[in-house]
């Protein structure tokens, strides 16, 4: 599916009011916050183009990208309720429906990506499944990796000694306060539009997210270093309406499971790409790689994170850590 047309998709989505192709198509609206061009988007166009692959004019799908159906509460709600299909969701669902078993939020809990795949397969991770599906009307299908979250800052930081007055940008998630303070950066609000002045005024030192950020907000001009810190593996998660998913047929269901799983390793593999494409090119525009020791920055972290899943549902601690709980 060319780019023209996934466009063409999205205008036909906008037309709610417009009459099926066929009589018998089955829409299926596909959900995102984020616009056109990024490994989601290309994940859309996979799932479409399985489906018309493998069953012709059966199924009509239309993506509603950069959240035009609303953020990601506001999907999971008309989820819950049947009104729309299909959403690739962060990490909202977690902490809406089963924030107990949520040791995924939590930063240098898991490592790679192998690690959070192994917790969702975990007891822990099968309760969260259930207890979303249960509370929040979802049928979950597996997750689709992002890049993971990094550091940038104005200066060279390799060990939690180099975050001493250092001043973080964070959103306001309290999971990511508390474990941040522990390492012992201070930790300042800023809203997301506000990243690039704030460093620009000196009102922070550096920021976490994916690669995409800084790449994209230009961040070269206002800062020096990229820290491969992974602190943070946030997947997306492909989930349905368990409504609208309990009232199709199997065969309907097979087809659309199997091109689910086609379309999250597509995105999955997207995703790396672009992340590896953001790395090169941030260095070439002059910012310094930095692999710090990511061990002292969790063992710092640890009486953060031990009180955190602590404070979750039995057996999460020793899923989530395993010979380190």
């Amino acid at each position: 599916m060319k780019k023209s047309l996934l466009a063409t998709l999205i205008a036909a989505g906008m037309l709610a009011a417009a009459p099926h192709a066929m009589a018998d198509t089955i829409e299926i609206q596909v959900n995102n916050t984020m616009s056109e061009g990024g490994s989601e988007s290309d994940a859309v166009e996979r799932f479409a183009e399985y489906l018309e692959e493998h069953a012709p004019g059966r199924f009509d799908v239309r993506p509603f990208l950069a959240g035009s159906l609303g953020g990601e509460n506001s999907v999971l709600e008309l989820l819950n309720l049947g009104q729309t299909q299909i959403s690739i969701t962060g990490g909202n669902w977690r902490q809406q429906y089963a924030e107990e078993y949520d040791a995924i939020t939590v930063p240098f809990v898991f490592a790679t990506w192998e690690e959070v795949d192994a917790f969702m397969e975990s007891p822990s991770g099968q309760r969260l499944i259930e207890q979303a599906e249960e509370r929040g009307g979802l049928k979950y299908f597996g997750t689709q990796h992002r890049g993971p979250r990094h550091m940038t800052a104005n200066q060279a930081i390799h060990s939690p000694d180099d975050l001493d007055g250092f001043r973080l940008r964070l959103p306001s998630l309290p999971v990511w306060l508390e474990v941040w303070e522990e390492i012992g950066a201070q930790v300042v609000n800023v809203p997301a539009p506000e990243i690039y002045l704030s460093m620009q005024t000196g009102q922070v030192d550096g920021h976490e997210n994916s690669l995409s950020s800084p790449y994209t907000r230009q961040l070269w001009e206002v800062q020096d270093h990229i820290i491969l810190t992974s602190h943070v593996q946030f997947p997306w998660n492909w989930v349905a309406s368990s409504q609208w998913w309990d009232g199709l047929d199997a065969e309907d269901q097979e087809v659309i499971t199997e091109a689910i799983h086609v379309a999250r390793e597509y995105g999955t593999e997207r995703e790396r790409e672009l992340d590896e494409y953001y790395l090169e090119q941030l260095e070439e525009r002059g910012m310094t790689i930095i692999e710090p020791d990511i061990d002292a920055f969790r063992d710092a972290a640890m009486p953060a994170i031990e009180r955190l899943l602590e404070e979750m549902a039995d057996g999460v601690m020793d899923d989530a850590l395993g010979d380190d709980a």
